[in-house]
């Protein structure tokens, strides 16, 4: 791609970009949210057309005028947010415009597409039911179906934007396996990721993008993270993880055996004001559901919760609001926020009682102000309080999550994945954010799939294992290969000792 530009209503998003991919490598492209790299590969893949520039493939000239043709010539996108189509099955949502038909009568064949699926997941070593629907699969299970899909294409050029935003561990190694064998293939692989450690786990070569313009190209071994942080961001972070060490004070959250027949069981542990308590694991350890059953989403089997040393029961979000509890989910796009509303809407939906007159007219005056200041509180960059939230970068919609829970006053914040899927700044203004609310003697739990986060973050963490706690270190035990023993259950489980 050569001098790739770009422009939405006169604003310019790429400005002579370029990039060069060979066959049999994983080229990674990082920047920022807003630099552009999403841009230029919806270019690529036939989502958008460009202003200005060349593409060529195999040394040819291609102009690519739309997905279909982009599929044509072999070219495949995984998307950061995706879009299945959660009422049909995996193996439709697999075989979506390509189905396979019964020879004479022109109808889908079921059964082959069914074989085929399974085909393609055996030789991926997905175990997911080929008949289940889309809408009853986790997050993490969406985009291993959505890389099949891309696999399934028998695609030359396959781009990656976020694949594993939303796996962690077990899965990870997966599809790391999987890219070696597109590899083996001479299939190229363009992976857009912010996450450092794998970068450098599995590039070949490293483009960095700035404010839609090519800043350099070089192999992955000539680049370490300062020299990365620094091209991407034009200046060096010289402390990614703004860790403050709070004044601890009394015991906020006490569970006592909590247990969730299928999920988790026996879950006991106490946080205190001020701690932020990290919670590490694989995919499907139970980290998430623990999360939301001490928030109400589900219901617990046995088990005990006291919030400030006196019992309560949580049987809905409800209760758990009042007793000052918030939970930032793990989907801010499909849990968290309302796409479709404004930034204030969002702000304030949680406390629109603070808005009301007579429980039933609302001030819009008092609400626009609080909204101001809350944008202005968390640094959200939007045009104004009135932007729909579903245009603002990834970082900017997750402090809008913020703002709305924290407008609610909380004692105990819940944070499920807080940075998956945002850039390298956004993600230090929310660890910034964090140390705040721990120093305000905030209680903090903090659930995240990235080892260096949890380590740069917490006070202490809890690591699950098939729904038990199987490790619990305090920061001074803080050692990477030693949790992730315990997140693969291999370690013994380690006392901590309550002062």
């Amino acid at each position: 791609m050569e001098n790739i530009s770009k422009s939405f209503a006169g604003v310019p998003a790429l400005k002579s970009a370029q990039l060069e991919a060979a066959k049999g490598e994983v080229h990674v492209l990082m920047g920022e949210n807003g630099a552009g790299k999403s841009t230029l590969m919806k270019i690529l893949s036939g989502i958008y057309q460009k202003d200005e520039g060349s593409i060529f493939l195999d040394g040819k000239i291609a102009d690519i005028k739309s997905t279909k043709e982009a599929l044509q010539l072999g070219i495949s996108m995984i998307h950061q947010e995706l879009s299945p189509v959660r009422a049909m099955t995996v193996s439709e949502n697999i075989f979506l415009g390509k189905e396979p038909c019964h020879r004479f009568f022109g109808v889908v064949n079921r059964k082959k597409q069914r074989e085929l699926t399974e085909a393609l997941f055996k030789e991926m070593d997905i175990s997911i039911n080929s008949d289940l629907k889309m809408e009853d699969l986790s997050v993490a299970q969406m985009q291993l179906v959505e890389i099949a899909k891309a696999v399934s294409y028998d695609s030359r050029i396959i781009i990656m934007d976020e694949p594993t935003s939303a796996i962690t561990g077990k899965e990870v190694a997966k599809l790391f396996e999987i890219i070696e064998g597109l590899k083996s293939k001479g299939i190229a692989v363009i992976y857009i990721s912010h996450k450092m450690d794998e970068i450098f786990q599995i590039a070949d070569s490293i483009t960095v993008l700035r404010d839609g313009q090519y800043i350099e190209t070089r192999v992955a071994k000539d680049f370490d993270q300062d020299t990365l942080v620094r091209l991407m961001v034009g200046r060096t972070i010289s402390e990614l993880f703004p860790k403050i060490n709070s004044q601890k004070g009394e015991v906020t959250l006490e569970v006592e055996n909590l247990t969730q027949k299928g999920k988790f069981s026996s879950i006991s542990f106490k946080v205190r004001k001020g701690e932020v308590l990290g919670f590490a694991g694989l995919m499907g350890a139970g980290r998430s559901e623990v999360m939301e059953a001490l928030f109400g989403l589900s219901k617990i089997d046995s088990g005990r919760i006291k919030v400030n040393g006196k019992e309560v029961r949580i049987k809905s979000p409800a209760d758990a609001i009042r007793n000052k509890i918030a939970l930032i989910t793990d989907d801010r796009q499909m849990k968290g926020l309302n796409l479709k509303a404004s930034v204030r809407d969002n702000i304030t939906l949680v406390n629109l009682k603070k808005f009301t007159r007579f429980s039933q007219m609302l001030q819009l005056e008092k609400e626009n102000r609080t909204a101001d200041e809350e944008i202005k509180k968390l640094r959200i960059k939007t045009h104004n309080r009135n932007q729909i939230v579903e245009t603002l970068s990834g970082g900017n919609q997750q402090k809008v999550v913020l703002s709305k829970w924290l407008l609610n006053d909380p004692e105990i914040i819940i944070l499920d994945e807080p940075t998956r899927g945002i850039d390298i700044r956004a993600k230090a203004e929310i660890y910034k954010i964090i140390s705040v609310l721990a120093e305000q003697g905030k209680t903090i739990i903090m659930v995240s799939s990235e080892l260096p986060e949890i380590i740069g973050m917490c006070d202490r963490v809890i690591v699950l294992y098939h729904g038990r706690i199987n490790g619990e270190f305090n920061r001074e035990q803080f050692d990477q290969e030693m949790i992730m023993n315990a997140a693969m259950g291999s370690a013994a489980k380690q006392s901590i000792i309550e002062n």
